[in-house]
This record gives C-alpha cells, structure tokens and sequence, in this order.
C-alpha cells in the first residue's frame, strides 16, 4: 500500500471532529509539559527562599487563577456565540448587545483586572525598596558586565571611604541569611537584569544609574541568578552563583578577602614565578590580582581558585578548569571579549592555569 493511500484510511478512519480533539489534546499536554518544566531548581520563583520571593509567587498564583477564569469565560462566550438557533434582532437591539460587549469586556474587565493587580502588586514591591530601617543592612555593589558580574563589598572590614581595600570579587555573590541586604546595582556598558528568582523579583542594571532592591534569604543555600535582560551575544551565559550563610561565617568569607590575606596568596609561592611573570606581560593590563596587578577591564581574579564556577558559570571549577578555559574560552563562551592566547606556548597557559588555581585565601 502507497504512503498516500495510507494517508488516505487513516484520515478515512479518523473523524474531523476527532482529529481536532486530539491535536487540543496534544497542545494541552504539551503546555503542561512546559509550563511543568519551570517549577523546579535554582531558579524557580515557585521554590521561594525569601519573603520577596513568597510575595512575587502569591502575585503569579493570583495572576494565573485570574487568567484562567478569563480564559475559561471568552472561551464559554465564544463557543456561545457559535451555537447555532434563530434569534431575529432589530438593528437597535444589535447596537445595544455591541455596546455592552465593549463596555463589559473592554474598559469594566480590563479596569477591574488591573486594579486588583496594583492592589496585590504594589504592596509587594514596596517591601523589596530599601527604605530606612533601625538597623541599617549590608550593602552589596552588584555591577553588570558583558557578559559578567562584578560583586563589591563597600563595608568590609578595614575599607576606607575612598573605596581602598574593598572586597570585590566576580560572578560568585555571598550574603548574610536571616537578614535583610540591600543590592545596589548598575550596569557598565548596556542594560543588564539582576535577578535572584528564589529571593524575589528583578531589577534593571542601568549605566549611569544605581537602581536598589532589598531582598532577603531565609535558610543558608546555594541559588542560581540570571542575567534577566537581553545584553548582547553572551547573555544566556551569564550567571551568577549566590551563596547564602550564617553570619559568622559571612564575616570570616569576608575577612578572608581582604587585600592582604589575598596579596600573600598570590605571592608566597616561587614556584609559580614564571607563570607571575606570564601574568603580567599578557593579562595585567585586564584583569586584577591582589599584590600583582590592577587592572580593572576584566573580572578581578584574587580569589578564582575558591569559585564555584568559570565564565559566569560556563564551566564547573575544578582542577585543570582555568587552563581550559584559557585555551578554549571563544568556544567555550563565544563571544566574550577575552582575546585569544594564539601566542602563548601551551605550557605556559598550563602553568598560568596552575598557578591562578591555586588563588585561594
């Protein structure tokens, strides 16, 4: 039998009715599968850890049951409006019907739907705004690179007013849990999306501009943050690790920090001087090491060895990871606006490797 006759008995078999019951019932199940896909991770905003985030899943469980009940009404009307029977208006009756449609389902529902958003809405970002408290919280710098995050720590211990000694670290944020801390972000090139989806909602990383959010972890964790803002060809790469933790422990990891303990990572070891050396011919210039370099262009690198991940969550940090990254990195991470190492041995960039590796305080 043909492809064309079988095509032919199935079709013969099959009713148009029950053809499109099941095509409905195929685009239903596969909506649930997508929608499903979501409710689960680091960043699901259904798995809050955050009084926020409990606040922006109550609005969307609202906004979902809202959207159905609609959804289920224009479709009961609209499966009405076909059902054939012998109704004869006059055309002022039929004016009249019109006027109520557009009434009803243009300004009443439209007015009501908005309002009761506002009303749940507003309330649950005037708790995430920095306003004045008691006892003043942590100020975290959250700056957006392409495609990267810069993390500032402007009140760690033994930091001056003009910024010196400021723990900066890149792609790898840590906060205080059972606290409130603020985030004041911004953006060094184009508009970048801070976004943490289990402590609550986004917020706009502008050049020019420092925007603030106030957000809150309840249990020590790891969570996963996005960049929520098209930024260029590297945007779906750029994460950021979040770590949450006691207090105590908060104040040694930043303690940790501090130019000194990370100056004396960097160069206690001779046996890396050559790589040092390497350092600072090709990738001072960019990139910052506590005690060798100042750069500033690139993700300051003083403590790389102890992140989770490389390139904004590319690649696990493990051993042999930052030599990898050094000799595959525009395959890795197309592009990003590290330049290619095509003049260095790859000894040297194993070496290199090595030696950032071991930038641990």
């Amino acid at each position: 039998m043909s492809e064309r006759n079988c095509a032919r008995c199935i079709l013969a078999i099959q009713r148009p009715s029950r053809r499109w019951v099941n095509r409905a019932l195929f685009a239903i199940w596969l909506a649930m599968l997508v929608t499903l896909a979501g409710c689960a991770g680091d960043k699901s905003i259904l798995d809050p850890a955050g009084q926020a985030a409990r606040d922006v899943r109550f609005i969307w469980w609202v906004m979902l049951g809202f959207g159905t009940l609609v959804l289920i009404g224009v479709t009961a009307c609209w499966l009405y409006a076909f059902k054939p029977r012998d109704v004869v208006r006059t055309p002022a009756q039929e004016r009249r019907i019109a006027r109520r449609w557009i009434v009803g389902g243009g300004i009443i529902l439209p007015v009501a739907s908005i309002t009761a958003l506002l009303a749940f809405g507003v309330p649950a970002g005037q708790r995430m705004l920095p306003l004045p408290i008691s006892d003043p919280p942590d100020v975290i710098e959250v700056i957006g690179h392409q495609w990267w995050f810069e993390v500032r720590y402007p009140q760690a211990q033994g930091s001056d007013q003009e910024g010196n000694n400021v723990v900066v670290t890149a792609n790898h944020l840590v906060m205080p849990v059972g606290e409130p801390v603020d985030f004041h972000v911004s953006g060094a090139d184009v508009i970048h999306g801070f976004w943490i989806p289990r402590l609550g909602g986004k917020i706009d990383m502008i050049p020019g501009r420092v925007n603030k959010i106030r957000l809150e972890a309840d249990i020590p964790a790891v969570f996963g943050a996005q960049c929520a803002e098209l930024c260029g060809v590297g945007h779906a790469n750029m994460h950021l690790y979040v770590e949450a933790m006691p207090r105590e422990e908060f104040d040694t990891w930043l303690a940790s920090r501090q130019d000194e303990q990370l100056s004396e990572a960097a160069t206690a070891d001779t046996a890396h001087d050559g790589a040092r050396e390497a350092f600072l011919n090709h990738c001072a210039s960019c990139h910052r090491v506590a005690g060798v370099s100042s750069g500033t262009i690139g993700p300051d690198l003083s403590d790389i060895g102890s992140r989770a991940t490389l390139g904004a969550g590319v690649i696990a940090m493990e051993e042999g990871a930052v030599s990898r990254w050094l000799k595959h990195h525009q395959s890795l991470k197309p592009g990003n606006k590290m330049p290619a190492h095509d003049d260095l041995e790859m000894d040297t960039l194993d070496a290199l490797g090595a030696w950032l590796e071991t930038l641990t305080p």
